[in-house]
């Protein structure tokens, strides 16, 4: 599991986008989370929130680091802390605003 993680980690990240509807992204991880409409994955850099519509993981190559998303893209952000994204989001926050 070391070993993987040091091939990971001596990738660049970066995000090449393609007319909003193909996302490839290197230096990735793990994907904690994804479906349809969002996918958070933690990145070399942090992690990454992709939110779209019809989102669909193409390809998954876990010894380079990369990762094919397709659909169409609205937005994406790095967060700083996740634990703080999950408190942010919880159904009692929202409510209790």
């Amino acid at each position: 599991m070391d070993r993987q993680d040091n091939i990971v980690n001596n990738y660049n990240h970066s995000i090449n986008m393609v007319e909003r509807k193909n996302l490839i992204v290197t230096g990735v991880k793990k994907i904690d989370n994804f479906d349809s409409e969002e996918f958070l994955i933690e990145t070399t850099m942090g992690h990454l929130v992709i939110k779209g519509l019809d989102l669909e993981l193409v390809k998954l190559d876990t010894m380079q680091g990369n990762i094919s998303i397709k659909g169409t893209i609205i937005s994406f952000s790095y967060i700083e802390d996740i634990k703080r994204k999950n408190k942010e989001e919880s159904l009692f926050n929202r409510l209790f605003k």
